[in-house]
């Protein structure tokens, strides 16, 4: 069985911003340790392609969906 990495989006990241926008929430099934504290999305598919891991983005709560449609799109009738 692979193991799982779960991520999210930090809570103070930026579109646009040049700073790394992940951090790692929980491992599965995977002997790993993480040492970082915020991850690039291309960082993060290296260290599953080399354990042979997925990933799993972890998406926020329906209290926030028309905030984040806000930031996107307008959300739909």
């Amino acid at each position: 069985m692979a193991g799982k990495i779960f991520y999210r989006l930090r809570q103070k990241a930026k579109e646009g911003a040049k700073a790394p926008r992940y951090r790692i929430v929980a491992i599965s099934g995977l002997d790993l340790k993480i040492y970082g504290d915020h991850f690039r999305h291309a960082e993060l598919e290296q260290i599953a392609e080399s354990v042979k891991a997925e990933l799993i983005q972890l998406h926020r709560g329906p209290k926030h969906i028309g905030e984040q449609a806000t930031k996107t799109q307008p959300l739909e009738a």
